[in-house]
């Protein structure tokens, strides 16, 4: 094996956020771009002699990465690399073989919903070996030494065939092409009652998953159409492609137009599967559709939560639950009904994974149509579908009917996000800084015909590992429950986004138009900070 020294020089902007590094798929496209970002991964975790699980969404330039990251792995001293077959393993899937296999991390290829294609997006993560995101502290070290790295390793080795599962001698390193799909049906299987499942489906109930043409295509169609007997075509849109098909691989009401109209089918509903579902690009997220609800994400936490004894693996209960600050306080609600403790964390799956591991939480979510557990420290689309259709399958009642009873027990919250996308990155920090100065002010103060009792910049100190993280979203929360959160998201590649999250809990009025019902909160929220004004947008982007 030879090992090349490369002489490069740092990138500006490569500080990766939650959810690694996002960028253009030109931009990773440059030389020595990625490579950097790698080295700087093997620069700052001992990875020397370990075991290191690799694998992305699909989406193009994923091949290219893997070739080179496997062949700097080699260089860099790594011991053994667990590679998903072409290059695919879902976010989730990536988690479970880290956990599974005991590795010591992994790096994960992928911008989750974002676009792909040549023109599109591509990201990179490194996982540590709980099988969660790299805390904050990791993420930051890795920053630091892409701004000062001078040179990377990398071993020109045979290529091995990443289309053909075995093992394969790359240099002095082993490389393990695994069928990516394996370690989480199993998993899956251990999980969830799927005799019942198996029983519902064959006396005629029928469902649609949307797989995006993302990565999730794979593990459904192995999973609901395999192991649970659901007719092929259960599963559409279900072979993972490079630009996944053109589609915005984002399971919100706003991108999976196509699985809603079949929800709604006819005039009557009578032709509409029974169930609907769908999930993203690297199959973290998930939505979940009835023939007359979309269940929003805080919803399907908080009824999740309530009925989590029907599912085998939870049949014992739950330690606790957690939700992302800017997520509805629906399961807050089920929480203190069931005694147990429902955490509220900063957006980023991380937070999520301390809980985890301490045994403090069970469940957890957030409102981005993400949800999870303790199984793996991701989210999970596929897992959280087949929770509800579990749920389904016990309870021999209708994804509608499971939540108008949740609401009709525990109240509804009404909830909406409102996206405006790519604005202008200054205007956007003038516009959080002007909300910053109004906190002191807004306590007590009158808004939307209520009374605000709290006005924030909400921060949270982790009750396991006792970090401080701060300016985590604005939070404007009346004396009735409703609130409005304000949050800049870094989840795009271009200019920023600001989210407005809103929420109006009820007890009575079970059966309004979410938009209708947050009507008063909405034009509220664009008067207190002044989003016209500052931004030259009068309306969202995206409404889900």
């Amino acid at each position: 094996m030879t090992i090349q020294t490369i002489s490069t020089r740092p990138f500006d902007g490569q500080k990766p956020g939650t959810s690694g590094l996002r960028k253009k798929v030109t931009v990773f496209q440059q030389p020595h771009y990625l490579e950097n970002f790698v080295q700087a991964v093997f620069d700052t975790v001992p990875l020397a002699g370990c075991t290191l699980v690799l694998g992305g969404d699909g989406r193009f330039h994923n091949r290219v990465a893997v070739d080179i990251i496997v062949r700097m792995a080699a260089a860099n001293g790594v011991a053994r690399v667990l590679v998903g077959q072409g290059g695919l393993l879902s976010t989730p899937a990536v988690s479970c073989v880290i956990r599974k296999h005991g590795a010591d991390g992994g790096i994960i290829l992928s911008a989750s919903h974002n676009p792909g294609g040549p023109d599109g997006d591509f990201g990179i993560k490194y996982n540590i070996g709980n099988g969660g995101p790299a805390p904050e502290k990791v993420t930051d070290a890795i920053h630091a030494a892409t701004q000062a790295i001078t040179e990377y390793q990398i071993a020109d080795v045979a290529a091995f065939d990443l289309d053909v599962v075995g093992r394969y001698a790359v240099g002095e390193m082993i490389v393990d092409v695994i069928d990516p799909v394996d370690d989480y049906a199993e998993l899956m299987q251990r999980l969830f009652d799927f005799d019942a499942i198996r029983a519902w489906i064959a006396a005629g109930h029928t469902l649609r998953f949307d797989a995006m043409c993302a990565a999730s295509g794979p593990y459904a169609t192995r999973i609901i159409e395999g192991l649970l007997g659901a007719p092929v075509g259960s599963v559409v849109n279900g072979v993972p492609l490079e630009d996944f098909g053109g589609h915005h691989p984002d399971p919100n009401p706003a991108h999976a137009t196509e699985l809603i109209a079949a929800m709604r089918g006819g005039a009557a509903g009578d032709d509409a599967p029974d169930f609907g579902a769908a999930s993203d690009g690297d199959a973290d997220r998930n939505m979940v559709v009835g023939r007359v609800h979309n269940v929003s994400p805080s919803d399907s936490l908080a009824v999740l939560a309530a009925n989590a004894t029907l599912i085998p693996g939870y049949a014992q209960g739950l330690a606790g639950v957690a939700r992302s600050m800017p997520t509805s306080c629906a399961v807050d609600v089920v929480a203190r009904e069931l005694g147990i403790e429902c955490f509220e964390t900063p957006t980023g799956w991380k937070f999520f994974g301390n809980l985890l591991d301490a045994g403090k939480v069970t469940l957890c979510g957030e409102e981005s149509y993400g949800t999870g557990s303790d199984h793996v420290r991701e989210k999970d689309g596929v897992w959280a579908v087949l929770c509800w259709l579990n749920l389904v399958a016990k309870t021999g009642k209708s994804v509608d009917e499971l939540l108008e009873a949740h609401w009709a027990r525990f109240g509804r919250h009404y909830y909406s996000r409102h996206d405006f996308e790519a604005i202008d990155a200054a205007a956007a920090n003038v516009l959080v800084d002007g909300l910053r100065a109004q906190l002191p002010t807004l306590a007590g103060s009158e808004l939307a015909g209520k009374r605000v009792v709290l006005a924030d910049d909400f921060a949270y100190d982790d009750p396991v590992d006792g970090s401080h993280s701060a300016k985590q979203g604005i939070r404007v929360v009346f004396d009735d429950g409703a609130r409005i959160v304000y949050r800049l998201s870094g989840t795009g590649t271009d200019g920023a986004t600001l989210r407005v999250y809103l929420e109006q809990p009820e007890r009575d009025r079970l059966g309004l138009d979410a938009q209708a019902a947050l009507a008063p909160l909405i034009a509220a929220s664009r008067t207190l900070a002044n989003i016209q004004g500052l931004t030259g947008r009068n309306a969202p982007t995206v409404i889900t």
